[in-house]
């Protein structure tokens, strides 16, 4: 995954996008990069990699060697950008944000008609390289833009830094992506996450609609292409990726998992006898606010049964030997023994795709006393590795633990009744979640269903992507 945020003002930018780059730390732990845009100096870029260390502390030095009026930042979870290119459209810096399936196709394309790239480490070719040379083929950015994202198979989101100091931002075909756009007396920005610049003194002026492009200056916004009438926004923006003060499409990520944990709680008590639960408490940080809306709808007393220590594990730090990996990993949970001795607990995760690490906690709290661990999925069982933004983690569909225990219950035959599998209410839904509360020792185990969570959502159906649960584009 990732995110951009770029600024355009009358006085210096840096140090707004420093700051509104830092606030998309929570979408990527790879790389981290800055680009500005100077009258006298003309562009410049600064790359690192953050696998180990947060982006700001990388960066500080850039804040005294960068200068420019208009400047873009981007966190990235693949590889590494901005880039700046050389076309004969100008010269300008990129970032992109989605996913490029069909890259082989889209590369034999360029190289026929004589394009060239340059090769990374094991011949791996920059993505953002790739979607250069197809806006780089056309005559102007807004032409090139959609024409890379009609050639690429995935999504793609754009943000540029021209030579003039102009920004172009591009909202992917179907937006399942945000794009804000926001204002401040000297300039504008434009962010994946609305809240990173509210707390920079810019106001809202409006999300981009799928498709649409648009270029920015100091002095206001020019449409460059107009939206599209089809949108598919990401569901699994609110029950995960995005940050609790984020807002998309007007509807709140705090308030909508709040909202989704206690329609399931209401839904759950329908089936279930909840009196012997002693505490309900999420699995830090994402589905807290889910438990949260579970616990003040079921009257179950919320706690924290554990915490994660963040001031020095806040980042996923790994050593290579994996023996030492292992003990890094508990090394950041720490129990409350109060809360867990001789008590059956009920935890709320986000979601529940390898369930590696939801095994590992479960042990970790039978390992401190607790009676019973019940777990609930804040949101359906994920069936699909995502093909549009990676955000399930899966490298193909049987890494998802919902498949696995399919065909271990019933082959292949299983894949043919997906659907039965993921109800609660058949046969097959109810013995693939009595398999995975044996392999991974909980008390009972359920997941939000799919009409749950499009109401705690709000808005409509048919503008929510939910492919990775239902496989229907």
């Amino acid at each position: 995954m990732g995110g951009f945020f770029g600024a355009v003002k009358k006085n210096s930018a840096v140090f707004d996008v420093f700051l509104g780059t830092d606030y998309h730390s929570h979408l990527g732990t790879k790389r981290g990069g800055m680009a500005a845009y100077d009258n006298e100096i003309g562009l410049q870029r600064e790359i690192h990699n953050i696998e180990n260390a947060p982006f700001r502390t990388k960066f500080e030095r850039v804040l005294s060697e960068m200068k420019g009026n208009a400047a873009i930042g981007c966190i990235s979870d693949t590889h590494p950008q901005p880039l700046l290119m050389v076309s004969r459209t100008g010269t300008y810096a990129i970032c992109t944000v989605g996913i490029i399936n069909n890259v082989s196709e889209v590369m034999d394309g360029v190289l026929s008609n004589g394009g060239y790239f340059d090769a990374m480490t094991g011949s791996i070719v920059n993505s953002n390289e790739i979607i250069a040379a197809l806006i780089n083929s056309k005559t102007d950015y807004a032409e090139g833009i959609r024409y890379a994202q009609e050639k690429v198979d995935g999504t793609v989101s754009v943000l540029l830094l021209t030579d003039k100091g102009t920004l172009i931002a591009a909202r992917d075909k179907f937006g399942r992506l945000p794009v804000h756009i926001g204002k401040s007396s000297d300039g504008y920005c434009v962010s994946f996450e609305s809240f990173a610049y509210k707390k920079l003194g810019y106001s809202d002026v409006r999300e981009l609609g799928p498709g649409e492009i648009v270029e920015i200056s100091a002095e206001g916004i020019t449409q460059l292409a107009p939206a599209g009438d089809k949108m598919r926004i990401c569901a699994f923006l609110w029950t995960y990726y995005g940050y609790p003060t984020s807002s998309y499409e007007g509807m709140n990520v705090e308030m909508m998992r709040c909202r989704n944990g206690e329609i399931f709680a209401r839904n759950d008590a329908k089936s279930r006898d909840m009196h012997d639960i002693d505490y309900v408490g999420g699995v830090p940080d994402s589905g807290t606010p889910h438990a949260i809306g579970y616990a003040n709808e079921s009257k179950i007393r919320f706690a924290r049964p554990y915490i994660k220590y963040t001031p020095t594990w806040s980042r996923s730090f790994m050593p290579v030997n994996q023996s030492e990996r292992n003990k890094i990993a508990k090394m950041k949970l720490i129990p409350v023994h109060e809360f867990i001795e001789g008590k059956n607990l009920l935890l709320v995760d986000d979601s529940i795709v390898r369930g590696t690490q939801l095994k590992e906690t479960v042990e970790f709290l039978y390992s401190h006393g607790a009676k019973a661990v019940h777990m609930r999925s804040a949101c359906p069982p994920i069936m699909y590795g995502c093909k549009y933004l990676n955000f399930s983690r899966s490298s193909g569909d049987m890494d998802l633990i919902t498949r696995r225990t399919m065909a271990e219950l019933e082959g292949e035959e299983a894949f043919n009744h997906i659907e039965e599998y993921s109800s609660s209410e058949t046969e097959r839904g109810k013995a693939m979640r009595k398999a995975i509360c044996d392999k991974f020792k909980f008390e009972s185990l359920e997941f939000q269903s799919i009409e749950g969570l499009m109401e705690a959502i709000g808005i409509e159906p048919c503008k929510l992507c939910t492919y990775c649960w239902t496989g229907k584009e």
